[in-house]
């Protein structure tokens, strides 16, 4: 067996660099990718080394391993060592127009010897057509590609046996030049692959090319055509069209004919799944199945993030064909021959991998958290990395990925965020205004408190000598005169009493009172012209609370008083009380008048402030209201409108009690 390295993590996340893009997702064939608190890690037992993570990820946030500093000491010590170079060279080094130049490189950083894998992939092929030719009836997996008999491996090991059991190429070149050279050579492979890392114990190094071009740059190693050398041998011939794809079959001379459907070739990481899981389900018959986990070996994750496919493909053609134009025809052959009786077998073990598919009812569960209760909410857009909404929630309940990766989900709870931060600015910018009132009150009330406190004593002075001289005085004129000033001292003293009112001189009685009779009563205690109708409404299970219920009848009373004066064209006024709570309660008092101007909102509450006609408002009956509710310890606030371009115009006023102020 070739691959017993499989223990090595192949793969790792730089965690400072991922913006949880969910691309790594995407791309993982086997979702080997755990997200956790918003953070993507690779999960080593789970990962085929494809590379796929590392291809895709614009932030470099997946990184895989690296051997160099090993291949530098390597290269320090007294042993032989070979570098055995990956056919795909040529797509990767463009700006080398001679290959001689690139192995004089290789060369430069001290090998030994520099060799082609492309001659392992010669033998390969012939393995291939012999197995195919002697096993008409028997339908065949290529094993070349070591993220493919990972796969196959760990998630469909129901599928092994029909793995072809022959070596890669480049495990087939080691033997071949361990064969050659003699056991104690060492052997670097170069190529483009991941997963050819852990493939094969066989092969103590490998470095990708762009792990080669580092080097080249540490060394100071520019393309010399004084340095110009050839592979050393054995050279190869067609093997050197491995890495594209149908590759392996033009190498093996078998037609791909597709009227016969003897040969399918699928690459990439859907194509992949796809095929084994028709081949699986017994709807694919085909004697030969040729898989590329990548997309032809020239693009695979150890190559150069900005080649282009079919320029890579061009330079690859280009360079067999000058190959094959060159070749010793009769020299390959004998290397053939003479390494023909070579070991090229191998076998693989199924190793399950597979999650167990949770209940229906675990996935139903987490399905109704991200707001999807039926299969209308199920948008399958792929966002999270996975290609539907089940699959993802299965990952939920697996522990691999989190409800926020559900872009419809996120932007949801985001728009209730933002609404609900819009109503706590709302709230926050009431609750200033709110504060704003209640500091200039009471500042009021102090003043307030003084005058009255101050004009009691004079008032009352007045009222009894007026009352004397009253008693005292006949002429009919002189009384008429008097009876004026008792009237309007009279007048005075209330308007003080409303100013101690205001101030909270008074004290609060509190009694248990039945809210729906109260408001009852309060609605016939006012006079209510023809024109306007009343409309009482109670939402209440228990309709007692304590409170000053002659206080707050003052209160009441004079709110209703207030919303008959703002409709003279009559209209309607609504009384409602409800529950806001358990342990406070709400009395609305509407009408349907003019409303109250914007400029006026926040002066409603100050003292003196009226936009009556004089003599017919003193400016203190809503302060009086508003410091009656405040000694309940409770709120008085209002909504209104009085422009008809904007809706019904109308005022509310809200006063919010609780059940119990003590």
């Amino acid at each position: 067996m070739a691959h017993n390295s499989r223990h090595k993590q192949l793969v790792f996340t730089v965690k400072d660099r991922c913006r949880v893009c969910f691309t790594c997702v995407r791309e993982c064939p086997v979702k080997a990718i755990r997200i956790i608190n918003g953070q993507a890690e690779v999960i080593s037992e789970r990962c085929i080394g494809c590379g796929n993570c590392v291809r895709v990820c614009r932030q470099d946030a997946k990184t895989y391993l690296r051997q160099t500093t090993e291949v530098l000491e390597l290269l320090k010590g007294n042993q032989r060592v070979a570098a055995c170079i990956a056919p795909s060279f040529p797509a990767e080094f463009t700006e080398i127009a001679d290959y001689r130049v690139f192995v004089g490189m290789v060369k430069a950083l001290g090998f030994d010897l520099v060799t082609e894998v492309a001659f392992g992939a010669d033998m390969v092929a012939l393995e291939y057509r012999k197995l195919h030719q002697e096993n008409p009836d028997r339908s065949i997996i290529t094993s070349d590609c070591p993220a493919i008999v990972f796969y196959v491996e760990h998630y469909q090991p129901e599928l092994v046996e029909h793995l072809a059991p022959v070596v890669s190429p480049m495990v087939a070149a080691s033997r071949v030049l361990k064969e050659k050279y003699g056991d104690d050579l060492r052997i670097v492979f170069m190529g483009p692959c991941v997963a050819k890392k852990a493939e094969s114990d066989e092969i103590e190094y490998m470095l990708t090319f762009t792990e080669l071009r580092e080097l080249f740059k540490e060394k100071n190693i520019e393309p010399d055509t004084d340095r110009a050398a050839e592979f050393d041998p054995p050279h190869a011939a067609k093997g050197a069209i491995f890495p594209v794809s149908h590759g392996l079959l033009q190498n093996m001379e078998i037609e791909d004919d597709i009227t016969k459907g003897d040969v399918i070739v699928a690459e990439g990481r859907i194509n992949i799944k796809d095929a084994l899981n028709e081949f699986a389900q017994g709807g694919l018959t085909t004697r030969h199945l040729e898989l590329l986990c990548c997309e032809g070996c020239i693009m695979g994750p150890g190559m150069s993030q900005e080649g282009k496919k079919y320029m890579r493909r061009a330079c690859i053609s280009k360079y067999v064909a000058e190959k094959t134009e060159g070749l010793d025809v009769e020299n390959w052959e004998k290397e053939v021959e003479a390494f023909r009786g070579l070991d090229y077998s191998t076998s693989f073990q199924p190793m399950d991998r597979r999650n167990q598919t949770p209940s229906t009812t675990k996935i139903a569960e987490v399905l109704h958290s991200m707001g999807k209760h039926s299969a209308l909410d199920y948008l399958d857009c792929g966002a999270c990395g996975y290609d539907s909404c089940i699959e993802h929630a299965i990952a939920v309940v697996q522990g691999l990925a989190e409800n926020e990766m559900c872009l419809p989900y996120t932007i949801e709870k985001l728009h209730q965020s933002v609404e609900n931060l819009n109503m706590s600015n709302s709230e926050l910018a009431t609750a200033r205004e709110a504060l704003k009132q209640s500091e200039k009150l009471a500042h009021m009330g102090q003043l307030s408190a003084g005058i009255a406190h101050e004009l009691n004593n004079p008032l009352g002075v007045i009222t009894m000598y007026s009352n004397l001289l009253l008693d005292d005085v006949k002429d009919e004129v002189m009384r008429n005169d008097l009876n004026l000033i008792v009237e309007q001292a009279d007048r005075c003293r209330k308007i003080v009493g409303g100013l101690l009112n205001f101030a909270r001189k008074n004290q609060v009685r509190l009694s248990e009172t039945d809210l729906d009779k109260f408001i009852n009563r309060s609605v016939q205690s006012i006079v209510l012209p023809e024109n306007v109708q009343v409309s009482i409404n109670v939402d209440m299970d228990d309709p007692f609370v304590f409170m000053d219920a002659d206080q707050m009848m003052q209160v009441v009373t004079n709110l209703e008083k207030n919303a008959v004066e703002a409709m003279p064209e009559g209209g309607l006024l609504t009384v409602s009380i409800r529950e806001a709570g358990k342990e406070e309660v709400e009395i609305l008092i509407s009408d349907t008048g003019t409303g109250i101007s914007e400029e006026n909102m926040d002066k409603i509450f100050t003292p003196f402030f009226t936009t009556k006609e004089v003599g017919k408002g003193t400016g203190l009956g809503l302060p009086l209201c508003y410091g009656i509710v405040k000694m309940h310890k409770g709120k008085i606030t209002l909504n209104s409108n009085d422009n008809p371009g904007k809706g019904p115009t109308g005022t509310t006023f809200i006063i919010r009690l609780p059940r119990n102020p003590q």
